[in-house]
């Protein structure tokens, strides 16, 4: 495991946003199945690894940008995501 902060990419194929190390572990991901005028949000995983390290938020936080530079509307399925949300009011409007 590397100490360096993670990435967030989104791995389309596999539908989620992944959270990456530096050496390029996938350090947790935000599964969801899109849909053209929104995403739902289903599952959020993080490696116990990484557990601690802020990872899922900040999985979640670069997850929800990107959804927003899209011009999507977000369904937060996964309790995870909804509570990032809740404790977020900046992103309440994503799910309006």
């Amino acid at each position: 495991m590397s100490d360096q902060p993670v990435t967030v990419r989104d791995d389309a194929e596999a539908n989620r946003f992944e959270a990456v190390d530096g050496s390029g572990v996938v350090a947790g991901f935000a599964a969801y199945r899109r849909y053209p005028d929104r995403i739902v949000f289903t599952h959020t995983v993080v490696d116990d690894a990484f557990e601690g390290r802020g990872v899922g938020s900040t999985l979640v936080r670069a997850a929800l940008d990107a959804v927003r530079d899209e011009g999507l509307r977000v369904v937060p399925q996964c309790p995870f995501v909804r509570s990032y949300i809740e404790r977020h009011p900046e992103y309440a409007d994503l799910t309006g």
